[in-house]
């Protein structure tokens, strides 16, 4: 299977296909807790209504977060997914921060995709997604977009309409294009064998911890069947880091990044992805594109919204430098173009 090593081109021109929802963020503060408002013997007839004290509509839409996370980085990718004809400043935002949307589907008849989210005191979140024109998804063939750009080097399959997620991994295989498996929300609503068909044979697994053990019960694989099927698995456990897995070798765990004020989860794994995506692109050892992953998913929790973070290039790397030593960010250092200095 192709690994990040295995690349003979220049690591810039690596091309990377991000798929996945595009969608805007209206994303409200509750200023107490969930946990508050629940009575355990009433669960079974639920009806709240959570009086919130902040409003933020966003730019959002798991693949779009990660395209705008490379970008943010210096490293171009293609935005592959659905919108509606409400994209166009949204289009020219992507674009500014170096975003290839040409290869977006813009729907007739649906507006783009909203995801409307309450965060709590304690950073838990109750979210409601609406697909809208991601539904149309489901028709994109990746072909063209290979033709268009010259050839694919990595396909990653994020969150979408499911039958999208599943007709690009296939394609991914019949066309023998590496692809990274990122099923996250979307694993509650597959059965067994679908979940089955999207990360058999990926190059790279994303989940969290729960959505890990999630995948191995539906799936009814162990994690070490599931290792037999894939290059690399890679776990984030929010404040305690992240788990990189490979067939026969020992997990690599990484530290997270100090975060000075948590701000909004929100989007916070697209960041990582963003950065572990970037730095495989430049041929950097799996445990330093989990760093590069780390340090922008800190710069994502300190912002509101999960595309209001700025990548300062110097500030960049002297933060991941204290994280993670000076001969890390030495080995980063050639390849970070961020727009501001």
């Amino acid at each position: 299977m192709k690994q990040p090593d295995d690349h003979d081109e220049e690591s810039d021109a690596v091309r990377i296909a991000v798929t996945g929802s595009i969608a805007t963020d209206h994303l409200m503060t509750f200023p107490g807790r969930f946990t508050d408002q629940l009575l355990p013997d009433q669960l079974h007839r639920v009806s709240l209504s959570f009086l919130v004290d902040e409003l933020e509509i966003r730019r959002g839409g798991i693949a779009a977060n990660i395209c705008f996370g490379m970008g943010s980085l210096g490293k171009e990718s293609i935005l592959v997914g659905s919108v509606g004809d409400d994209f166009a400043d949204y289009r020219s935002w992507l674009e500014r921060h170096t975003v290839d949307t040409a290869s977006v589907h813009v729907s007739e008849i649906h507006h783009t995709a909203r995801f409307l989210c309450t965060t709590d005191q304690d950073q838990n979140q109750i979210a409601t997604f609406y697909a809208g024109a991601m539904s149309e998804a489901r028709s994109i063939e990746l072909r063209p977009v290979a033709d268009r750009v010259g050839g694919l080097d990595l396909v990653v399959v994020s969150p979408n309409d499911p039958e999208a997620m599943l007709r690009h991994t296939d394609e991914c295989r019949e066309r023998g294009i590496p692809f990274a498996a990122d099923p996250s929300q979307q694993l509650a609503r597959m059965d067994g064998a679908d979940v089955r068909r999207l990360i058999d044979g990926a190059s790279y697994l994303f989940s969290n911890e729960y959505e890990k053990a999630l995948a191995e019960e539906k799936t009814g694989w162990s994690g070490e069947e599931i290792l037999s099927r894939v290059g690399v698995r890679v776990t984030t456990l929010g404040a305690k880091g992240v788990v990189i897995d490979r067939e026969g070798e020992e997990g690599v765990h990484v530290p997270c990044v100090q975060v000075d004020s948590v701000v909004d989860p929100t989007g916070v794994g697209d960041a990582f992805r963003a950065g572990f995506l970037s730095a495989t692109a430049w041929e950097l050892p799996l445990e330093r594109a989990a760093q590069v992953g780390n340090a922008i998913a800190a710069h994502a929790l300190e912002a509101a919204g999960p595309q209001e973070y700025t990548l300062g290039r110097r500030a960049f790397l002297d933060r991941f430098a204290a994280a993670y030593g000076a001969d890390a960010a030495a080995d980063i250092e050639p390849h970070i173009v961020c727009p501001t200095p």
